[in-house]
């Protein structure tokens, strides 16, 4: 935990120092219990900037091959976060997640699976739909727009504009019903368009269409409400 911390401390100071950040959406982040950080993934900044913004500490699955890098390899083990094999069922990362959100922690997970590069939103997977079912935990999304442009904008020593924003937390619900892998898909993409309404219309991808969008499987707590924009809530 203490290592979290000193990275957090770092973090501050290199975010002054090397980006122009503003974050919109502070006072949705709910103060306890368990949660899922769904965020956009674009580089490799997107985690720290959501660690380091986050008002509460964060638990962060990271793909196992980050943990081979001779520099991020040691970011991520000093923050804490613990490995996932993409592109198969890594039943320790999701035992790990279960464990972190039955301890009442807050988990970050990027739904899209791997970094665009682009700052268009990609596919979501359903790893995340099931930890959040099996876990009973919310969904808060965060939209970071910006980090596309870091390397050139530091080559030319200039600060990059970073916009984080946050949402409204959500649950996925079935009711009474029972589901399979079709209705587990369905809950995912009416996660992703929550994500995809929080940004700008030439970065929502291929959840661009909002009109297409329902919530037939989505529970909002009392007190938070969809992040589509009224009048396309279906």
């Amino acid at each position: 935990m203490w290592t979290r911390r000193f990275c957090n401390f770092v973090l501050h100071i290199l975010f002054k120092i090397l980006l122009r950040l503003e974050v919109v959406g502070l006072e949705n982040v709910p103060p306890g219990g368990p949660l899922i950080l769904a965020i956009t993934h674009t580089n490799f900044l997107d985690p720290a900037l959501a660690g380091g913004v986050m008002p509460r500490e964060l638990v962060i699955m990271s793909k196992v091959e980050n943990f081979w890098h001779p520099i991020l390899g040691i970011i991520v083990r000093l923050y804490g976060a613990f490995p996932v094999r993409r592109g198969e069922v890594d039943r320790q990362a999701i035992r790990r997640s279960l464990e972190v959100l039955a301890g009442g922690q807050a988990l970050l997970m990027a739904p899209e699976g791997t970094r665009s590069g682009h700052g268009r939103l990609q596919k979501g997977h359903d790893g995340m739909t099931f930890i959040a079912l099996r876990a009973n935990a919310p969904i808060l999304p965060m939209a970071i727009t910006g980090g596309e442009h870091f390397w050139a904008n530091l080559s030319r020593l200039r600060r990059t504009p970073i916009k984080i924003v946050i949402g409204q937390v959500f649950l996925f619900s079935a009711g009474q019903k029972r589901f399979g892998r079709t209705v587990m898909s369905k809950m995912t993409e009416e996660g992703m368009y929550q994500l995809a309404a929080l940004l700008p219309p030439e970065r929502r991808g291929v959840y661009s269409d909002l009109d297409s969008a329902t919530e037939e499987y989505l529970a909002f707590p009392p007190g938070s409400s969809s992040n589509l924009p009224k009048g396309l809530k279906s």
